[in-house]
């Protein structure tokens, strides 16, 4: 089974080392505890959408790109060659369909 909680801390773990920063720093610059934050990049932890958001805005990452790159890895993991992908409505069918 495919936990999503691992995936996002191996990609949180990966692009903090990919910047050649410590926990302790990047505790520090999300104002996110070390043992918590290591605890979520160990997958032990599920990080709510608040210290999600500290924690991309720490590495300078788009907290979009960082969901892709856990999507992509579910994917993998359930054996699909590519993410499924729902369609999305353009702004404007969303505004006139809520008029």
């Amino acid at each position: 089974m495919v936990l999503i909680r691992r995936e996002l801390g191996d990609v949180l773990r990966e692009r903090r080392r990919e910047q050649q920063r410590s926990l302790r720093d990047l505790s520090a610059a999300s104002a996110v505890s070390l043992g918590y934050l290591s605890e979520i990049e160990r997958g032990e932890k599920e990080a709510s959408s608040e210290l999600l958001g500290s924690i991309c805005d720490a590495l300078g990452l788009p907290l979009s790109t960082v969901l892709h790159e856990v999507a992509d890895r579910v994917a993998r993991a359930e054996g699909l060659a590519t993410p499924v992908t729902l369609p999305v409505p353009a702004r404007a069918e969303v505004s006139a369909s809520a008029a």
